[in-house]
């Protein structure tokens, strides 16, 4: 009987004596796999966040190792490195988040683009709080590392994961993993997170408030000349943001276009649960306990709530203000759907609305601000982008 043969099958267990804390890791993916399953937050994405981080963790690493001169690497290493590392998983998922937008409710009522901006508050605020973290002698943040952790206030898992690959070929830190899974988690938790900040900066009677359920129509020349106007007037003004903006509106013109159905299926269907499939394990895979299990990574989630709260607040203040320029014609829970949450922020203010008045529909109202939301956040991504090199 071969000895060494018998003692490579005990390997994996020489390799957890060397890394305990793997099986922190295999814990935390399957935490994420039950949310996903038996809790339904986001499970299009947890699932395969959970699995990526298990497949990670396991002893040896057989899945992540890099290739060398004389043996191929893992299979999600190749997938990172070929499709995350350059940002193309990221942008990819705008085409089919473009195909499947509907921007006439922001269109029918162009006001709501400013609660969109406005919404984008706690990304600054989380910014400069990880900056003032960074002076400290506990962590180590850098400007790179803060513009990751602050696009998590935008509520947007795909920019996230564009701005921290992004950092990381600018010299940052690998903090993909903490970021994009701290991003997706409050996506998930927007129903939980949004309704006690909303009813603390609201009255009962603003919550009340009623708006008309009639829209401007909005011709299909105007759905159509948008995504184009848009791509072209945000790439002249934040060029950096062209590459989320303009493949977000090629995937928008596919939709509205009416001409070639097929392709905007493909982007919306079969392209879009591709990519979202590759995009979460190979997120997952870059958790392993040696880059998770840091300080920083506690940090990175409490400031992604704080960013989450603020931009919720951001949209309701300024909806309060609006309410009163308009004679209370605007509902102000309709700002704290202008984080890029879509639709789950559109559906809070509408639950809300609905418990304090069941004939009241704000749901179209506040999808106005919740995809202007999305150009809000990538428009942010581009400034990060191009301010820190």
């Amino acid at each position: 009987m071969d000895i060494s043969g018998f003692s490579n099958l005990l390997e994996g267990f020489k390799d957890l004596g060397h890394q305990p804390l793997m099986l922190v890791m295999l814990g935390i993916g399957a935490v994420l796999i039950y949310l996903g399953i038996a809790r339904r937050f986001e499970p299009l994405l947890l699932i395969p966040i959970g699995t990526g981080i298990i497949l990670a963790n396991l002893p040896l690493g057989e899945l992540v190792k890099p290739a060398t001169e004389g043996e191929t690497g893992g299979f999600l290493w190749y997938v990172y490195n070929y499709t995350l590392a350059n940002e193309m998983l990221p942008l990819l998922v705008f085409l089919g988040l473009g195909a499947l937008t509907d921007f006439e409710p922001m269109l029918s009522n162009p006001r709501t683009i400013l609660l969109g901006a406005a919404a984008q508050f706690g990304v600054f605020i989380a910014f400069m709080g990880t900056l003032a973290l960074g002076l400290l002698p506990w962590f180590d943040f850098t400007a790179k590392e803060a513009a990751s952790v602050g696009i998590i206030g935008g509520a947007d898992g795909p920019t996230t994961i564009y701005v921290a690959t992004g950092m990381i070929d600018r010299g940052g830190r690998d903090i993909l993993g903490a970021v994009a899974v701290a991003a997706y988690s409050y996506m998930a938790l927007v129903p939980l997170i949004q309704p006690p900040v909303i009813r603390l900066l609201t009255s009962k009677e603003e919550r009340m408030i009623k708006m008309p359920y009639t829209f401007r129509s909005v011709s299909k020349r105007t759905l159509i000349i948008f995504p184009i106007a848009c791509a072209i007037v945000i790439g002249f003004l934040v060029p950096k943001a062209a590459p989320i903006i303009g493949i977000m509106m090629f995937g928008n013109l596919l939709r509205v276009c009416g001409v070639v159905d097929r392709l905007s299926k493909t982007a919306q269907n079969e392209l879009m649960n591709i990519v979202i499939m590759l995009l979460g394990l190979t997120v997952g895979s870059t958790m392993t306990a040696h880059a998770f299990l840091q300080v920083e990574t506690i940090a990175i989630f409490l400031l992604g709530l704080i960013a989450f709260i603020f931009s919720t607040a951001g949209g309701v203040l300024l909806g309060k203000l609006m309410c009163v320029l308009s004679h209370r014609q605007i509902n102000p829970m309709i700002g704290a759907a202008g984080v890029s949450a879509v639709p789950m922020a559109a559906r809070v203010v509408q639950n809300m609305a609905a418990k304090e008045d069941p004939s009241n529909f704000l749901i179209m109202h506040a999808m106005g601000p919740n995809v202007a939301g999305v150009i809000g956040t990538a428009t942010a991504a581009g400034v990060f982008l191009a301010l820190i090199n």
